[in-house]
C-alpha cells in the first residue's frame, strides 16, 4: 500500500462515515441524482480497504462490493469523472460484481477533500445501456460537491468535536433518528462512560493544566476502539467533559460483562500508555428501543446511570427509572421553589420548643421550614434545603425564613412573650458580603433587640467554606447576635476547629442522643462532648430528645437545655403560643412525665 492510499484511508477514517447509519441529508443529495439520471439507481459510494461502502443508496438493497474490479474504485483512483455506457461492453466489468448482478450503466463523480484525498464516487447505475449528457456529467458532479459540502458541514457546524475528532452529541440525535427511521422497534443499548467523577473536573483542570482532559480523551478512545471487544462498526461519541456514548447490542449481561472489560482497559491505560493519566471510569446502561422516546433523553438517562454506578461504587450501572423519578423530583422542586417564595400559601415556619434542663422552662425554640407544595404536599427541609443551598436561591431561602421568624418574634415580644427564636442558616450565606447588614436590617424593622435570635449553621458547613465564613460569623458576634454550631459531631468534630469558630452554643446531633440511655459508650461520648463545650465556654443543647431516661441522663451529664419530641414536636405559631402560655401558667415542663409541671 503506497504512502497516498495510507494517507488517504486514514483521512476517511477521521471523517467516521464508515458503517454508520443512513442520513437524510445524504438521502436527500441520492434521490435527486437519480431523478436527474431517470435511473433506478444512486448511490454514495465510499471506498474502504478492501470494499465499497455505501453511505446512501436508492435502489438498491446491499450496503457494499467488493472494491475489485468496482467502478467506484476506478474514480477513487482516477480522482477523475468516470462514464462506463455498457459495462458487458468493457473487456475489464465485463466480469464485475456489477455487471453479474445485470448493472449495464455506471456514472461516478469523485468526492475529494480540501486536502485532496478522494473518499469515493457519487454514482448513478441503470440497468440498460446508455450515454450520458453533458448537463447530465455536470449534474452529477454539482451532487458530488453537495456530498462534500454536507461532510464538511458536519464537521464544521457542530457535529464533530474538534478536541477529540469524535462524532459529538449532534451527530447522535441525527443517527439514532436515522436509525429508527430505517429500523424501529428494535432493541438497543445506549453505553454512557464517564471516564473520571465529573465532580473534580475542576481540580483535575486545575492541577494538570487545560490540555488535561483532551489528552485523557484521546488515550481512552484509543484504548476502546483497539479493544478485543470492541467491532470496527461500533462508533464512539463523545458528549461532554470526559464523557462518551456508544450503541450496543446484545443481552443486558453481555453489555455489563463488555462494561468491566472496558474499565479493566481503562484502568490500566496509565500505566501502559502514561503516568500522567488516571481514570475512574463508570458506566451507565440504558436498554431501549429504536423510536421508543427521544434520543435526547436516552442520552439523559445514559448519564443517570453512569452517576448511580459512580455513587453506589459499581464499574457499571443500569438504568433505573426509580432512581431517575428521585432525581427529577429534586430537578423539580429547585424549578418549583422560585414560585414557592414568592407565593403567600406555600411555605411556613413551625417552631420547636428549648427547655433549661435544670429548671424545665422554655425560654427559647427553634424556627423550622415547612413547605406545602401545591400538587406533592408536605415537603420536609431535609429534601429540599441542601438542594437550594447549592444554588443562588439559598439566599431567597434564609431571606424567607429571617424575615417571617423575625416578624413573629416581633409578635409574640408584643404579646408579652418574651422569647429568643433560633434560625438555621446555611453556610453559603455566610460568603455573601451584605448578609449580616441585612440580618441587622431585619431586627431593626421590627425593633427587635440582638438577643431575641440566635444563628445556627452546621459545623461541617461553617469549615468548607473558609476565612470568608469566619470573618462574616466574627461580623456577626461583634454586632452581638448569639451563633450556635448545628448536628455537632457529625462534621469534622475537630478538636482544633473548636478554638477558632467564634460561636455560643453547641447544638449536640439527635444521632448521640437517641436511646442514650442504652448505650454506655454513648454516653461517654455524650459527657466527653459536654465537657469539652463547656470548658471552651459554650452552652450545650441536646437534639433529639424522646425519653425521660435520655433527660434525665443528659441532666446529669449537665447538659444545659434540651429539644425534642419529649418537650413538644414543631408547633404553628398559634400551637406554639397556647403551649408556652400554659407553661407559663400552670408551672414548669417536667421531664419525670413529660408534661407541664402544675
Amino acid at each position: 500500500m503506497d504512502g497516498y492510499e495510507k494517507a488517504r484511508l486514514a483521512a476517511l477514517r477521521q471523517l467516521n462515515l464508515l458503517n454508520t447509519p443512513p442520513s437524510e441529508n445524504f438521502d436527500r443529495i441520492v434521490r435527486m441524482a437519480r431523478q436527474i439520471y431517470d435511473l433506478p439507481i444512486a448511490a454514495v459510494s465510499l471506498t474502504d480497504k478492501d470494499r465499497q461502502w455505501f453511505k446512501s443508496r436508492v435502489g438498491v438493497e446491499h450496503w457494499e462490493i467488493p472494491r475489485y474490479k468496482a467502478c467506484c474504485n476506478e474514480v477513487t483512483m482516477t480522482s477523475d469523472l468516470v462514464v462506463i455506457n455498457d459495462l458487458l461492453a468493457s473487456d475489464f466489468y465485463v466480469d464485475s460484481v456489477l455487471a453479474r448482478s445485470g448493472i449495464r450503466f455506471y456514472a461516478g463523480a469523485p468526492l475529494v477533500t480540501h486536502d485532496g484525498f478522494t473518499l469515493g464516487s457519487m454514482c448513478v447505475l441503470g440497468l440498460q445501456p446508455r450515454e450520458a449528457s453533458d448537463d447530465e456529467l455536470t449534474a452529477l458532479q454539482d451532487c458530488s460537491r453537495l456530498v462534500m459540502n454536507q461532510i464538511d458541514l458536519q464537521h464544521a457546524v457542530g457535529r464533530i468535536d474538534f478536541s477529540s475528532g469524535l462524532p459529538n452529541y449532534v451527530q447522535f440525535i441525527e443517527d439514532l433518528d436515522d436509525l429508527a427511521r430505517d429500523h424501529p422497534g428494535q432493541p438497543y443499548f445506549a453505553v454512557g462512560t464517564e471516564l473520571v467523577d465529573l465532580s473534580q473536573l475542576g481540580s483535575l483542570q486545575r492541577v494538570m493544566g487545560p490540555t488535561y482532559l483532551s489528552e485523557l480523551l484521546c488515550v481512552a478512545r484509543k484504548r476502546l476502539e483497539s479493544h478485543s471487544t470492541w467491532p470496527a462498526a461500533r462508533k464512539l461519541y463523545h458528549i461532554g467533559p470526559c464523557q462518551l456514548v456508544h450503541l450496543d447490542t446484545g443481552t443486558t449481561n453481555g453489555v455489563i460483562k463488555r462494561a468491566h472489560q472496558w474499565h479493566e482497559a481503562l484502568m490500566t491505560a496509565h500505566i501502559e500508555e502514561t503516568t500522567s493519566f488516571t481514570m475512574s471510569p463508570a458506566f451507565g446502561i440504558v436498554p431501549f428501543r429504536l423510536g421508543k422516546g427521544s434520543p435526547s433523553a436516552t442520552l439523559r438517562r445514559a448519564h443517570c446511570a453512569a452517576r448511580d454506578a459512580r455513587d453506589h461504587d459499581l464499574v457499571a450501572g443500569i438504568y433505573s427509572a426509580t432512581s431517575d423519578a428521585l432525581h427529577r423530583r429534586s430537578f423539580n422542586l429547585l424549578s418549583d421553589f422560585g414560585h414557592a417564595v414568592q407565593s403567600t400559601d406555600q411555605l411556613h415556619l413551625v417552631y420547636q420548643p428549648r427547655v433549661t434542663m435544670a429548671t424545665g422552662a422554655c425560654k427559647s425554640a427553634e424556627a423550622l421550614l415547612r413547605w406545602q407544595h401545591r400538587s406533592l404536599g408536605i415537603i420536609y427541609p431535609i429534601e429540599f434545603v441542601p438542594l437550594l443551598e447549592q444554588t443562588p436561591m439559598c439566599r431567597q431561602l434564609t431571606d424567607w425564613v429571617l424575615r417571617h421568624a423575625l416578624a413573629q418574634v416581633g409578635v409574640w415580644r408584643r404579646q408579652g412573650l418574651d422569647l429568643k427564636i433560633a434560625i438555621n442558616v446555611a453556610a453559603a450565606n455566610l460568603i455573601e458580603t451584605d448578609f449580616t447588614d441585612r440580618v441587622l436590617a431585619y431586627m431593626a424593622a421590627e425593633n427587635l433587640p440582638l438577643d431575641c435570635i440566635e444563628l445556627e449553621l452546621t459545623e461541617s458547613g461553617l469549615l468548607s467554606n473558609g476565612r470568608a465564613a469566619r470573618e462574616q460569623l466574627s461580623r456577626l458576634v461583634d454586632a452581638g447576635i448569639h451563633v450556635a454550631i448545628d448536628d455537632f459531631g457529625t462534621g469534622y468534630s475537630s478538636l482544633a476547629y473548636l478554638q477558632d469558630i467564634p460561636a455560643h452554643v453547641v447544638k449536640i446531633d439527635r444521632s448521640f442522643i437517641t436511646n442514650l440511655e442504652q448505650h454506655t459508650r454513648g454516653q461517654t461520648l455524650v459527657k466527653s462532648m459536654i465537657n469539652m463545650a463547656h470548658d471552651l465556654g459554650y452552652s450545650v443543647v441536646a437534639e433529639g430528645v424522646e425519653t425521660c431516661e435520655s433527660y434525665q441522663r443528659l441532666n446529669l451529664l449537665d447538659c444545659d437545655e434540651a429539644q425534642g419530641y419529649l418537650i413538644a414536636k414543631p408547633l404553628s405559631e398559634v400551637q406554639f403560643s397556647r403551649w408556652f402560655r400554659a407553661c407559663r401558667k400552670k408551672g414548669l415542663f417536667s421531664a419525670q412525665s413529660g408534661t407541664l409541671l402544675n
